[in-house]
């Protein structure tokens, strides 16, 4: 099909016309039609390099772009999807494959024979950019004999069911703003489940049930306990890490939010990808009621835990709940122990409870060694263990993250 009848055909769009109004697309859309100022190919490069800097494009970027816009446009198709967990009727549907043949076409155009896009042509972006999940869109459009329409509507649909769409799209974890509800994090941690030495049947623990939850299958929430710096919180971040590309997300909510769960779940409740929601360093103290809504939302409100939603906590105290002899003596409480039980249940309200011990003075140094050996340090180990302990003996206690300091450290000074 001649180049101009493709950049025509772009305006018969029904579910993306978003597209229509971005400025690189209108450019991209005058190349091919034939009727662009001359100084139009430079501009429509000038735009894209910013955008693959800003985004982590690469390739041709024109095709990297289209497919970023439709992986992140918030359209009736898109939302649906996300809604719906994938069901949409038979007249959205059709909708779609009209629109889908009409992007195919016009990813396939020949640009470069409407003007020099030799610069914006196998582009390396200068740092790793963000999650390139969208290239996904790309290559079902460009690969048309693998994918006859009907079945990259099928794909199309799987891809907004697993990675959602506009503002919460391409996300891995997201914050609680009261306001405007999810918020992207951008700089999420990219820790890897293979970066934490040690606590090898704590973690499998963790990834089998989040498996389970990911796969349908009933699964508990877990509360990670035990001294600071030992991997707890890098645990949970690993895993979001490791299922992203299965739909799993994090939400970072805080104590003085609990109040607002209600709010929070039901705002994931219609979602289709799966949540933890991750409350981070929990404890209360005995004049703090805020436990009081999280133990509601766990087991026992009018309200059930949405099934796409887990809740993933930390905090280096078992008992969540603050008590002292206070509290076992009575005090004013005629009925006292029934008080104490209030408080202490709240840790028993998670169904998987995981310990994660200050490592002794063996697997301080396997930890050390490890991370020495993964930072290729030229050491002698009985050097190495030495200068170990020594750092261990000036510090507040032996922890995993003692141990990455101490590698910072050597690394700093050789």
């Amino acid at each position: 099909m001649p180049a101009v009848d493709i950049a025509t055909q772009l305006n018969n769009l029904i579910i993306y016309r978003n597209l229509l109004q971005d400025k690189l697309v209108q450019k991209i859309q005058l190349m091919l039609a034939g009727n662009a100022k001359p100084e139009l190919v430079y501009e429509l490069s000038a735009g894209l390099v910013a955008k693959a800097e800003e985004l982590g494009l690469e390739g041709d970027l024109w095709q990297s772009y289209v497919a970023y816009l439709l992986a992140r446009d918030e359209n009736t198709f898109s939302a649906t999807v996300d809604k719906t967990r994938g069901n949409i009727g038979s007249g959205l549907s059709r909708a779609v494959l009209h629109d889908l043949s009409i992007l195919r076409r016009f990813l396939c155009a020949d640009v470069a024979a409407c003007g020099d896009i030799s610069l914006i042509s196998g582009y390396i972006p200068s740092g790793p950019g963000g999650r390139r999940d969208f290239m996904t869109l790309a290559n079902l459009l460009l690969a048309t004999d693998d994918f006859p329409p009907e079945k990259l509507v099928a794909k199309f649909i799987e891809y907004y069911t697993v990675h959602g769409c506009g503002k919460t799209a391409g996300f891995a974890a997201f914050r609680w703003d009261e306001s405007s509800g999810l918020v992207g994090i951008k700089h999420f941690d990219s820790i890897r489940m293979e970066d934490i030495v040690g606590y090898e049947s704590q973690k499998e623990v963790l990834i089998k049930n989040s498996e389970a939850f990911l796969s349908g299958k009933p699964a508990n929430n877990v509360l990670l306990v035990g001294a600071r710096g030992t991997g707890k919180s890098s645990s949970v971040k690993g895993l979001v890490n490791r299922y992203f590309p299965s739909g799993l997300r994090l939400i970072e909510v805080h104590k003085h939010q609990l109040q607002q769960l209600p709010k929070i779940l039901d705002s994931l409740r219609s979602r289709s990808q799966k949540f933890i929601v991750f409350l981070d360093d929990l404890s209360f103290e005995e004049t703090e009621i805020e436990y009081k809504h999280l133990k509601s939302v766990i087991d026992g409100g009018v309200e059930a835990l949405p099934d796409n939603v887990l809740l993933y906590a930390t905090s280096n105290r078992r008992h969540l709940i603050r008590e002292t002899w206070a509290d076992r003596a009575g005090g004013q409480d005629i009925h006292a122990a029934e008080s104490v039980q209030e408080k202490i249940s709240l840790s028993d309200r998670f169904g998987i409870t995981l310990s994660f011990q200050a490592p002794n003075q063996d697997e301080y140094l396997r930890i050390v060694e490890a991370l020495a050996t993964r930072q290729n340090i030229d050491l002698p180990q009985e050097e190495l263990k030495k200068q170990a302990l020594r750092w261990e003996m000036s510090h507040s206690g032996r922890s995993g993250r003692l141990a990455k300091q101490f590698i910072k450290h050597i690394m700093s000074n050789t």
